[in-house]
């Protein structure tokens, strides 16, 4: 297949774009920059300019590009950017598509669990309701900016990824320093859920959603057992043989990140891969104690 990739050389896209190449594949990748290689297609979503011509003929779409979560406070401004960035340039990748002489099949398109809100243990499907928070209407935004990719008859996956482990960076990198230095521990109660998934999985994830042809709408990109927050800590001070004894209460954690501590390291989303496991999709790595020892192996 003829492939197009926004967000290449983020945490997911670095990785899918030379496992899509290995299988042959023909990847093309959309650039902000000038670009400097014939994969590359120049778009600018805040200008909401794109090289239509460029895409004709692709056989598929995967749409990763966003603003960083975790980079930063919450202020107006920032929240601006995550939506805008996110809505936008989705939205430009969609009517682009449609708009096409040959459209491509499907489109992949990213979104994240907290679709869903806080739900502390309440178990959640793609069937469940949105939460009502700004991460839940955000990607309820961000899912229906395709809706003109959809109403041209490409067919649409939006995965809801989780907590992304990778040794190469992601939240698990920023993560790491103080339970090396032997000081980590649980945030806030720790029994908030975390839905996490391993790069290796969030990548065959991807890759299945292009191939199957039964993937349409929402799908949870999250290992079948997700963890409380007490549990994770627990695997990665196991991953790393550290003590796991210093917990971070919550009034620290909105001292020191705002609104984001809220929204992500206390919010709870125990999801469940429903149609990932219905349709068939064999996860690397289900169980989070194996998965922390693989990913942070790979960087030995």
């Amino acid at each position: 297949m003829k492939i197009v990739v926004t967000g290449a050389s983020g945490l997911v896209g670095h990785r899918l774009v030379p496992a899509l190449e290995s299988k042959g594949h023909e990847v093309l990748r959309l650039v902000r920059n000038a670009p400097a290689d014939p994969r590359e297609v120049r778009w600018d979503p805040s200008k909401g300019t794109i090289d239509a011509g460029a895409l004709e003929g692709v056989d598929a779409a995967v749409h990763l590009a966003g603003e960083n979560l975790a980079e930063g406070r919450w202020t107006d401004e920032k929240k601006l950017r995550i939506r805008e960035s996110r809505v936008k340039g989705t939205r430009l990748i969609s009517e682009t598509l449609a708009g096409l002489a040959r459209k491509p099949e499907v489109l992949v398109s990213a979104s994240a669990v907290g679709f869903y809100g806080s739900r502390g243990a309440e178990v959640l499907t793609e069937r469940s309701a949105p939460g009502d928070d700004f991460l839940a209407d955000v990607c309820r935004e961000w899912e229906q900016a395709t809706d003109a990719a959809s109403a041209a008859g490409v067919r649409v996956a939006h995965m809801r990824f989780g907590v992304i482990l990778s040794g190469e960076g992601g939240a698990l990198k920023k993560m790491l320093f103080p339970f090396r230095m032997g000081v980590g521990g649980k945030l806030g109660s720790g029994e908030q859920y975390v839905s996490w998934v391993t790069i290796d999985d969030a990548v065959g994830a991807i890759e299945y959603a292009l191939e199957n042809k039964s993937l349409s709408g929402p799908v949870n990109v999250v290992a079948p057992r997700p963890v409380t927050n007490k549990e994770f800590t627990k695997a990665i001070g196991g991953a790393l043989s550290r003590p796991t004894i210093f917990p971070v209460p919550e009034f620290a954690l909105r001292l020191l990140f705002g609104e984001m501590a809220d929204a992500t390291l206390l919010s709870s989303q125990r999801a469940e891969p429903a149609r990932l496991k219905e349709s068939g999709y064999v996860f690397k790595h289900p169980e989070i104690g194996e998965a922390l020892r693989h990913v942070l192996g790979e960087k030995g």
